[in-house]
């Protein structure tokens, strides 16, 4: 059995590397086609722009690899299925359920390593690629100054030159802009443009410089230089690398996520003290409404028995209509402290199941892509390649719709990172039960099958 077991693990490493690199490629193009407007007119660097598409490889990769997983188990039992192999193994008493061992074992093991790597690399380098990303973004486009163009991309200044002879501008003229005391133009024969670290030196020779007062137009100077230099402050030109703590529920590992979500626990069981306490205060009773309408109830009860009180003053009954007033107007603040509170926690939760959730479905796509395998075996790569997008395709719409509910708080966050899961089991389990007892599967799906199989 152990030699069973390498074969047929050897029979899906090589499907599922070149899955693995054919799908990252196809993502990663589409990734880059809607990302290079990002860095056109920039004057970035080739390494910067490599170190950004490097770390935006981490979120392809973890999307890939559950894909590479069922298209490498499609080939894999495709092929053999086509082979006559499985029907040999079977024949010799070997079943189904002891075939598909070996490639559960390779999901398995495909599946811890996602999970690594979901929990401790992707995170990391999240969190680098939003921290370049935003500094390209906030990144001003390059000083690449030509004859006969008005630069206005400077903090301070305008610029516009004549003529150009290698690194020397010809005929400078520059002007001030801005609301200043006074109003500057340079007009000089010739000058450098050097990058500093955090600036611009611009070096400027035999010109002069017109200055005059915007409060007293009487008062003008000119002034004549054979070298004058001004450094003009680049800090939203040069690309500016930051370094922020601040990271989002996609740049965190498991630990980071606890501690997120116990902090907003924390700020829940607050707010739930402070209007239990607000309650007792105010109406004599601890209450904690379940929502703003069970709130708004027990104010207006309290407000008809005022009214309806005899033994207490107008100014006693005026106080105490004016205490419900703040009361509702403090439930309605903290029930909407309460939503935000709990959207961040569900954010939070959803991104913590989401890391064992879509690992998890590498095991699945074993048991899924094996029956479709056998099924698909005079399909070849086109069927498998199909059924992979196609089922694929299935599973993410019902990963992203359970994303978005239980961010939503209309589902819990298991809820939604788990239903596409056994969604997926269900079809899995039925597929699997129906290879082994080998009978003919859903009718639609069989069809689509031998359709695909004759053509």
């Amino acid at each position: 059995m152990r030699l069973i077991s390498r074969y047929f693990i050897k029979e899906m490493i090589l499907p599922f590397i070149f899955s693995l690199l054919m799908i990252t490629f196809l993502l990663f193009i589409n990734f880059l086609l809607r990302a290079i407007d990002r860095f056109l007119g920039k004057g970035i660097d080739v390494l910067t722009i490599l170190e950004y598409l490097f770390l935006n490889l981490a979120w392809i990769i973890a999307l890939s690899v559950p894909m590479a997983v069922l298209l490498a188990t499609l080939m894999a039992f495709g092929r053999l299925s086509e082979d006559n192999e499985i029907n040999a193994m079977r024949a010799s008493g070997i079943s189904f359920s002891t075939i598909i061992r070996a490639p559960l074992m390779f999901g398995i093991t495909i599946a811890l390593l996602l999970v690594f790597f979901n929990n401790y690399v992707l995170p990391e380098m999240n969190f680098k690629a939003r921290l370049l990303s935003g500094d390209i973004y906030k990144k001003r486009p390059g000083m690449n100054i030509e004859p006969g163009v008005f630069i206005d991309d400077l903090p301070s200044y305008s610029m516009i030159i004549g003529g150009k002879i290698d690194d020397l501008m010809i005929d400078v003229r520059i002007f001030s802009k801005g609301k200043q005391k006074e109003q500057t133009s340079i007009h000089a024969k010739s000058g450098r443009l050097n990058t500093l670290s955090d600036a611009f030196l611009l070096t400027l020779y035999d010109g002069e410089i017109h200055e005059i007062e915007n409060d007293d137009f009487s008062n003008y100077r000119r002034i004549i230089f054979e070298t004058h230099k001004i450094v003009i402050p680049a800090s939203d030109i040069l690309l500016n690398r930051r370094d922020s703590s601040k990271r989002t529920d996609r740049e965190m590992t498991i630990p980071m996520i606890v501690n997120k979500v116990n902090d907003y626990k924390t700020k829940l069981d607050l707010v739930h003290r402070r209007l239990a306490g607000s309650f007792y205060k105010t109406i004599g009773d601890s209450i904690l409404p379940k929502s703003i309408e069970d709130g708004l109830l027990i104010i207006t009860k309290a407000q008809n028995i005022i009214s309806v009180d005899s033994t207490i003053s107008i100014n006693e009954k005026n106080k105490k209509e004016r205490k419900l007033r703040n009361l509702e107007r403090q439930l309605k603040n903290e029930f909407g402290l309460i939503a935000t509170y709990l959207k961040g926690k569900n954010k939070y939760t959803v991104e913590a199941h989401k890391k064992f959730s879509i690992p998890f479905a590498c095991i699945l796509f074993v048991l899924l892509g094996a029956p479709l395998g056998v099924m698909a075996k005079r399909g070849g790569f086109a069927v498998s390649t199909s059924l992979s997008f196609g089922f694929f395709l299935i599973y993410y719409v019902l990963l992203i719709g359970g994303e978005e509910l239980a961010d939503r708080n209309q589902v819990s966050p298991e809820i939604g990172m788990w239903a596409p899961n056994i969604v997926l089991f269900i079809i899995a389990s039925y597929l699997t039960v129906y290879t082994i007892r080998e009978r003919a599967p859903i009718s639609i799906l069989y069809s689509f099958i031998s359709k695909k199989s004759k053509s």
